[in-house]
C-alpha cells in the first residue's frame, strides 16, 4: 500500500504544478483585462477631465442659437408665464447653458420668409424685444453689446442678432436702428432671395437673381454694417453671394452655423474654395451641429461631427474655426449632443483627436472675439464717413408693398413720377398741354357767345 501511494506522489505533483499554472494564467489574464479596463477608463476620466477645465477656463461663445422661436412658438414670448431656468418644448435655457458652460450667446432674431414684403420689420422687433427682456430680467444672464462685454462677462454674455436681411425691408435707416437696439450681427439671407442678396436655397422663389449675386443696393448694405461694426453673416448666402461679399467687404465675416461641404455636400454648408477667401478675410466658420449639415442624414454622431473641424483645421487652420451649433433652430442632432449642455461631449472628442488647448481655447471663444474686435476696429477707421443715404430703387423691390408718400387729395407718386420721367425724356410736359386745352376750349365759348 505504502509502495502505491510513494508511486503516486510524483503525479500529484505534476498535477498541482498544472493547476497552479492554470489558475496563474487565468490570473494573469484577470489583472490584464482589469488594468485594461482601469487605463481605458482612465483615459475617457481624463478627457472629461480635461474638456471640463478647459471650458472652465474659455467658456464657450456659440455663435448661433433660436431660442427666441419656441418662446414665440410655444410661449407666444410671455416671459412673465416662464422660467429661463428650465423652458419646456426648447433645448436652450439657464440650466443647461449653465451646465455646458456657455460664457457666451449669440441669439438670433428670426421672423419666417413668408413676412418679406409684409411685416418683417414689426415681427423682428418683437424678437428683438424678447431677446433684450431674456438678457435684463435674468440675473445669470447679461446683455453686451461689445466684443470687450463679451470677453469680460462674468455671466451667460448675450448678444442680439438678425437671420435674415429681408428683416430689414431693404433699407438703411431700418438696419441702423437695429444697430441702436444692440444688434450686432446680421445674416444676409435666410432660405430666401432679398432684393439684393442671393440664397443658399430653393425653398421660396422670391426675388430671383440674375447674374447678380450681390446687387449695388447690397454692396451698400455690406458698407454700412462695416461702418456701424456690425459682424456681416454668410450663413444661409448662396455661394457667390458669399465670395461676392468676401471681395467687397473691409471688415472680417463669418458663417455663424455652417460646416464643411467637403464633409457633408449640402449648400448651407462651405467648400475649401470659400474656406480659403474666408482665410484671407480674417473671418470666421463656425460649426453648425445639425445632423442634415453635419451627415447629410439624420444619422450622427459626435465623431462625423469631429470630422468637420478636423477637415476645416487642415484646410485654413484652427484659428479659423468657432461653434455655431444652431440649437432651437433645427430639428435633429448627433447622439449624445441633443441640447446646450451637450458641448462638453465634442471637446473631449477633439482631446482624442489631439487637439491642443490653445486651439480649443481658440475655437470655445478667443477666435470669436479676435474676429469681432477687428469688425469694431474696422468702425473705429470709419468714424469720418457719414451714415450711407443710398436707396433701393423702387424697380428692384415690391413696389405693392410700398407707401405713396402724399397726402389725400393729391396725384399719387407714380404719377408724379410719370410726369417726371416724362420731362426726363423729353415728351411733353402735362402742364402746356393743359394750358392748350384751355386755350380751345376758350375759344369754343368765345364763337358760341
Amino acid at each position: 500500500m505504502q509502495d502505491c501511494e510513494n508511486m503516486q506522489q510524483p503525479g500529484d505533483a505534476h498535477h498541482r504544478m498544472l493547476i497552479y499554472k492554470e489558475a496563474s494564467i487565468r490570473g494573469a489574464w484577470i489583472w490584464w483585462f482589469i488594468c485594461t479596463l482601469l487605463s481605458l477608463l482612465h483615459g475617457v476620466i481624463s478627457e472629461t477631465s480635461r474638456a471640463l477645465d478647459i471650458m472652465t477656463k474659455y467658456p464657450l461663445i456659440d455663435g448661433h442659437n433660436d431660442l427666441a422661436v419656441p418662446l414665440r412658438r410655444h410661449h407666444k414670448n410671455k416671459l412673465s408665464k416662464l422660467s429661463m431656468l428650465d423652458i419646456p418644448n426648447a433645448a436652450t435655457d439657464i440650466r443647461r447653458l449653465t451646465a455646458g458652460h456657455v460664457g457666451g450667446q449669440v441669439f438670433a432674431a428670426y421672423v419666417l420668409c413668408t413676412a418679406q414684403d409684409k411685416d418683417a420689420v414689426r415681427l423682428t422687433l418683437e424678437q428683438i424685444d424678447v431677446i433684450r427682456r431674456m438678457c435684463t430680467e435674468n440675473p445669470q444672464m447679461e446683455l453686451v453689446t461689445t466684443a470687450e462685454g463679451m470677453g469680460n462677462s462674468t455671466k451667460i454674455a448675450c448678444l442680439i442678432s438678425i437671420e435674415g436681411g429681408h428683416s430689414i425691408d431693404s433699407s438703411l435707416p431700418a438696419l441702423r436702428m437695429f444697430y441702436l437696439l444692440g444688434v450686432r450681427s446680421m445674416a444676409l439671407t435666410h432660405n430666401c432671395n432679398t432684393p439684393w442678396a442671393e440664397t443658399s436655397s430653393s425653398l421660396y422663389s422670391d426675388y430671383q437673381q440674375r447674374n447678380d449675386s450681390l446687387t449695388d443696393f447690397g454692396k451698400a448694405v455690406v458698407s454700412e454694417m462695416n461702418r456701424l461694426g456690425m459682424l456681416v453673416d454668410l450663413s444661409h448666402s448662396s455661394w457667390e453671394t458669399a465670395k461676392a461679399v468676401l471681395k467687397h467687404s473691409t471688415a472680417p465675416v463669418i458663417f455663424s452655423h455652417s460646416s464643411a461641404y467637403a464633409i457633408c455636400e449640402n449648400t448651407r454648408n462651405v467648400p475649401d474654395d470659400i474656406l480659403l477667401l474666408l482665410k484671407k478675410n480674417g473671418g470666421l466658420i463656425m460649426v453648425n451641429f445639425y445632423s442634415s449639415f453635419v451627415a447629410c442624414s439624420s444619422d450622427a454622431n459626435v465623431s462625423i461631427l469631429a470630422d468637420h473641424f478636423d477637415h476645416i483645421k487642415q484646410v485654413i487652420g484652427a484659428e479659423s474655426i468657432g461653434i455655431g451649433a444652431d440649437y432651437d433652430g433645427a430639428h435633429g442632432f448627433p447622439k449624445g449632443l441633443e441640447d446646450v449642455s451637450k458641448y462638453p461631449v465634442l471637446i473631449e472628442e477633439l482631446i482624442s483627436r489631439n487637439w491642443t488647448e490653445e486651439e480649443l481655447a481658440g475655437v470655445l471663444r478667443l477666435n470669436f472675439l479676435k474676429v469681432f474686435r477687428k469688425v469694431e476696429k474696422v468702425r473705429d477707421d470709419m468714424l469720418h464717413i457719414l451714415p450711407s443715404e443710398v436707396e433701393i430703387s423702387l424697380s428692384e423691390v415690391n413696389e405693392n408693398c410700398r407707401a405713396k408718400l402724399v397726402p389725400p387729395g393729391k396725384p399719387s407718386l407714380s404719377v408724379l413720377e410719370v410726369h417726371q420721367s416724362s420731362r426726363g425724356n423729353g415728351n411733353t410736359p402735362l402742364r402746356p398741354v393743359k394750358a392748350l386745352i384751355c386755350f380751345i376750349l376758350l375759344l369754343i365759348t368765345v364763337t358760341l357767345n
